[in-house]
């Protein structure tokens, strides 16, 4: 009997660790104090809705129709996580950050360490995957309770624990960009380029 089942999706793996890199990359510039202008993170927005929101949350749900519980959980989170942070940017929302009507630094530090949570829970899974996800997800979890703290304390962008977690997440950044390339080049090479991201199983 034939196989009715649609054939599977390309990767799509890269694509959502791409989206989550860069607009990772562009907030932790701001949280570490290397943009420092006022309006600096602005330019988080964009890339909060359309890469890092849109284009990781149809990863996931790509992940999901090849079949990969873990991808299509952890893509999909993230990308939701990049839309919930952008409706806390946009002042349409009414809920922007050091506004009268924002949140309080308590209120961003418990969304952190929600997300913290999620992470840790995510990372275990990691240790079925590869070592380069492992990173990934241990240096995100750091990030998140890092700025957590710094919210928690009303430190500043730039400063202290704040800046810390900021120069984390350019890691974290880094490490998701290195695991994407590995997947495009064994993608492209038909196998022939492999990256070291040291599988786990």
């Amino acid at each position: 009997m034939a196989d009715s089942r649609a054939p599977l999706l390309a990767d799509p793996a890269p694509l959502g660790l791409m989206g989550f890199g860069l607009t990772t990359f562009i907030l932790s510039l701001v949280n570490a104090g290397v943009l420092k202008e006022a309006g600096d993170i602005r330019v988080v927005i964009g890339l909060a809705a359309f890469y890092g929101g849109l284009a990781q949350l149809l990863a996931g749900m790509w992940e999901f129709h090849n079949g990969n519980t873990f991808g299509g959980v952890a893509f999909s989170s993230y990308g939701a996580f990049w839309l919930s942070f952008v409706a806390l940017l946009i002042p349409g929302f009414g809920v922007t950050f050091g506004a009268a009507t924002g949140p309080s630094g308590a209120a961003v530090g418990w969304y952190l360490i929600g997300w913290a949570i999620i992470t840790g829970m995510l990372t275990l899974g990691t240790f079925r995957l590869n070592g380069g996800l492992v990173v990934v997800f241990v240096l995100l979890f750091i990030t998140y309770i890092l700025l957590a703290l710094g919210w928690f304390g009303n430190v500043a962008a730039g400063d202290g624990i704040t800046a810390i977690g900021g120069w984390i997440g350019i890691l974290t950044a880094i490490a998701a960009w290195y695991v994407a390339l590995a997947g495009v080049l064994r993608s492209v090479s038909g196998g022939k380029i492999a990256l070291p991201i040291m599988p786990m199983s």
